[in-house]
């Protein structure tokens, strides 16, 4: 009877170790179920615009690109974010709060050459540019700070705060967008290269004037 008995329970168990298996799913299993991820586009671009400039300023004289590194350059290079159907200011750009005047890395300028914004002298280097929003004006900001988070403003790094002109779009902008807009000279014009650097985002336009030298 005893024996009879084992063989009982030894049975039960080896069968319910088989049913047991078979409920655990197998590796090959596992493995297939496992799908790789899908690619996602990032909620902003990255853009960058430049001047040309044929010449370069070196010893003091305008010298011709010929034999030197190619020619002078104005450029503006930022994180392009989109308006994705919000209402861009006083909302996702807050009122009276500096502005990273893009998305993630803070706007960076880039001048081979001196140059003048609005009215304020900026020598030839590279700078990280913000704006200031208000319900009255904007003012471009022209920082000393190089390669930073586009939220670690530090005003006591300020080189200029230039006036902007801003007009209301008929049609908004989908996305952030800067312009270095050139003004046509003959080549017997003795004006230094110059135009207008404008800005805009939703149906705000911002702009203000740049040149070559003082």
């Amino acid at each position: 009877m005893s024996t009879l008995r084992y063989i009982v329970i030894a049975s039960l168990t080896i069968a319910g170790a088989q049913l047991g298996a078979q409920g655990q799913p197998t590796t090959a299993t596992s493995a297939q179920q496992q799908r790789p991820a899908v690619p996602r586009a990032a909620q902003s671009s990255r853009a960058s615009v430049e001047a040309i400039i044929d010449r370069r300023w070196l010893n003091n004289q305008w010298m011709a690109t010929g034999g030197i590194a190619g020619p002078a350059r104005i450029s503006i290079t930022y994180g392009q974010p989109h308006a994705r159907g919000r209402n861009v200011f006083g909302t996702v750009v807050p009122w009276d709060s500096v502005w990273r005047t893009g998305a993630n890395q803070a706007t960076q300028l880039a001048t081979e050459l001196d140059i003048t914004l609005g009215t304020a002298f900026i020598p030839r280097g590279i700078y990280s540019l913000f704006t200031l929003p208000t319900r009255t004006g904007w003012k471009l900001i022209v920082s000393r700070q190089v390669l930073i988070w586009g939220t670690e403003y530090d005003p006591a790094q300020d080189l200029a705060r230039i006036d902007l002109r801003s007009r209301t779009l008929a049609e908004p902008i989908e996305s952030l967008t800067f312009w270095i807009v050139p003004v046509p000279e003959p080549q017997t014009s003795q004006t230094l290269p110059h135009g207008t650097l404008k800005l805009a985002w939703g149906n705000l336009e911002l702009s203000t004037s740049w040149r070559v030298g003082r």
